[in-house]
């Protein structure tokens, strides 16, 4: 069974959300994505200071296996990415939930809060692909 930390919440698209500071969200994949995907290669990072809508594709995961697009979350724009992983795609794959943060969005509407998913929520909607 991946992982799935209970402070955080997700997508059914297998992104996390940790709120850092008011309205700040870093994002990433989940552990279960990068299960999916493989070894991680690539990743094509949103752009700073770039708007996006919630749900909008925002970049993307490339494995040896497969590419697998990012999505926004939430509406926001994106305030910081993370540099280390032009270097060291990897780091998705070593440390999903820490050091392989993607980015950080400064969100638009609180009330797209409510459509993320709890970790319990998300655990149950990937049991059967486990």
């Amino acid at each position: 069974m991946s992982y799935v930390p209970d402070n955080l919440s997700y997508t059914a698209s297998h992104e996390w959300l940790e709120e850092i500071e008011n309205g700040l969200y870093r994002v990433g994949i989940t552990e279960f994505a990068q299960e999916q995907l493989g070894d991680i290669v690539f990743v094509e990072l949103p752009e700073n200071d770039e708007a996006y809508a919630q749900e909008d594709e925002c970049g993307v995961v490339e494995s040896v296996k497969t590419a697998s697009d990012l999505f926004a979350p939430l509406s926001g724009t994106i305030v910081e990415v993370n540099l280390a992983l032009e270097d060291s795609p990897e780091l998705i794959n070593e440390s999903p939930y820490d050091d392989g943060w993607i980015f950080v969005i400064e969100i638009a509407d609180d009330s797209e809060l409510d459509s993320l998913l709890s970790a319990e929520d998300y655990r149950n909607s990937i049991e059967d692909e486990e």
